[in-house]
């Protein structure tokens, strides 16, 4: 019990934390930063408009967070959710206007399937980077999510670029078929549903299951593993399909139910965001859930801020970054004895002994 409460401990604290210390910034910018916790608040969770608005950014930080989350189940630190984003994107958008997909519940599955497809293997790559050849999976992930975001500029801007589309290069539209409309008529979009139902599957095949409990092996000692005869290698790259697909059918959701193209709205850093949402979430599929409603309602607060207090848009960036921080140095905590920590950075210095005459 002791270790399951410093588990939800430390995030929280660390979250605190990064909020004084943003208060403390936008005070030294001449705003009251009780103010500026309100309308956080009221931004985020304060009426149906911004429920709606948290929500539907929502969505596609949990999927964006299982691509970081399941990796790490397996030991992997996987940071490029965002190049499968945008490629889910541009598959979706490419399968529905190149293919002859039916204009029907069924085209639109085909299609954010693509997405998913597309996702999954570009993540799968990074993962067999690092079994096969030994290559540091954060670094390539990272650098393949900057290859996938120039691919996808390229042919955005190139052999699917819709001809219409003048000041802003975009996809051919997808057909009105095929398109994911609101839950009940709302603008929150299906891809919430996906994104719940995701993290409660996973998370059940996790803790349920032969396969999910071999994969928590794999990550926890890759050693003891190989050992027992477990297939790490297969459970590391099934691991990064799954969180490949997840980011790629977030892709394909927003493309399919917000932009209704691929074009460089879709690069959002939603992909880096799920980072943060994974991180605090301590990799657990279930708190996922509610970690990205936060995070989504503390980025529908930001024209908030901007329109009543004076801030930055992009300000809310700043209270993320401070939580990642916040949250990094959580883990020296929950690693190791606190006292033990400060003992290491501050170490005693020895006692001076009286010389003798």
């Amino acid at each position: 019990m002791r270790n399951a409460l410093r588990e939800i401990a430390l995030p929280i604290g660390a979250l605190a934390a990064a909020l004084l210390v943003f208060g403390a910034l936008v005070w030294l910018a001449g705003v009251d930063p009780f103010d500026m916790a309100w309308l956080l608040f009221k931004g985020a969770f304060g009426d149906a408009f911004s429920w709606q608005n948290t929500l539907q950014r929502a969505a596609p930080l949990m999927l964006t967070a299982l691509c970081v989350a399941l990796p790490a189940q397996a030991g992997l630190v996987v940071i490029g959710g965002e190049g499968a984003l945008v490629l889910g994107g541009l598959a979706c958008a490419a399968a529905a206007t190149q293919l002859p997909l039916p204009a029907n519940l069924a085209g639109s599955v085909l299609a954010c399937v693509a997405g998913a497809l597309a996702g999954a293997l570009w993540v799968m790559l990074a993962g067999a980077l690092r079994q096969v050849r030994g290559i540091n999976e954060t670094i390539s992930s990272l650098l393949l999510a900057y290859v996938a975001i120039g691919l996808f500029k390229h042919l955005v801007e190139g052999p699917l670029r819709d001809p219409a589309s003048l000041n802003k290069p975009s996809t051919l539209s997808l057909p009105e078929g095929l398109r994911i409309g609101g839950i009940a008529g709302s603008d929150v979009h299906w891809g919430l549903v996906l994104g719940v139902l995701a993290c409660l599957l996973l998370g059940g095949w996790l803790r349920l299951t032969a396969s999910g409990f071999a994969l928590r092996v794999v990550g926890g000692n890759l050693r003891t593993a190989q050992l027992m005869g477990l297939p790490a290698t297969r459970l590391v790259l099934l691991a990064c399909a799954l969180g490949g697909a997840c980011a790629g059918l977030a892709g394909a959701v927003e493309v399919a139910a917000v932009h209704t193209n691929a074009n460089a709205s879709l690069i959002a850093a939603y992909g880096y965001a799920g980072i943060l949402v994974s991180f605090i979430a301590r990799h657990q599929p279930l708190a996922i859930v509610p970690v990205a409603i936060l995070f989504g309602g503390f980025g529908a607060a930001g024209s908030l801020l901007q329109r009543r207090l004076g801030l930055p848009d992009a300000s809310v960036l700043v209270l993320q970054g401070l939580t990642f921080v916040f949250i990094l140095a959580s883990e020296a905590l929950r690693q190791g004895d606190p006292a033990a920590l400060w003992r290491r950075l501050w170490p005693a210095r020895p006692a001076l002994k009286e010389s003798s005459p």
